[in-house]
């Protein structure tokens, strides 16, 4: 039996990764979530929770032991060396639930939600990329209005980020998401049927 066909999905900040997610899963398709691995990992009392606080000082642990990740961002955000040693700490062990949770899948294909596939050059996870898009205008006003953040503080967030060059480059399946969701949706019933459509044709040996 083959594993499934894996589809990382990505995009930038404020494109509608979560929106586009959530619209395969209302099919019945599998969707395993980095960022939702990552809180799993920094869980109280986990490995990564004890090696988080002993890096970065135990004010990082809230009331109630929850890791204080607005905190922590912004302790790491401005310092590549700060958040090489974290991501050191996180990323192996996201990366492994990832991995096995894809294995547990028994669907015809999965949804990897990956906002960094691009910057952290994950591609060779997954069988294909699909990346969300948006014009910088939309995605900006977005996140201004979901997250109550300025321009300036989401320009500095996208700056961080892979450019729009660069994920298109590594991109197999693309989504545009500056229409209204039944846009999106339609974008996302074409996807679902091709994705059936190369699961069945994979041997029995292919995946990862």
């Amino acid at each position: 039996m083959s594993v499934a066909l894996r589809i990382g999905l990505t995009g930038g900040i404020g494109s509608g990764k979560s929106t586009v997610a959530r619209l395969f899963a209302e099919r019945g398709v599998p969707v395993h979530s980095a960022d939702a691995i990552a809180r799993e990992v920094v869980a109280p009392q986990t490995p990564a929770w004890r090696e988080i606080l002993a890096e970065f000082g135990p004010e990082l642990a809230g009331p109630d032991g929850e890791l204080r990740r607005d905190l922590l961002r912004t302790r790491v955000f401005a310092d590549p060396n700060a958040r090489a040693r974290l991501e050191a700490m996180t990323h192996p062990r996201i990366l492994a639930l990832l991995e096995a949770r894809s294995r547990a899948t028994g669907a015809a294909y999965c949804i990897l939600e990956i906002p960094l596939l691009v910057e952290h050059g994950l591609a060779h996870l997954v069988d294909r990329v699909l990346v969300v898009d948006a014009a910088e205008p939309v995605r900006t006003a977005r996140v201004i209005s979901r997250d109550h953040l300025t321009a300036a503080e989401v320009e500095a967030i996208m700056r961080t980020q892979a450019s729009c060059d660069d994920r298109m480059a590594a991109a197999d399946d693309l989504i545009i998401n500056d229409g209204d969701l039944d846009a999106l949706r339609s974008q996302v019933g074409r996807l679902h049927d091709i994705y059936l459509s190369l699961a069945a044709y994979r041997r029995p040996d292919e995946g990862h």
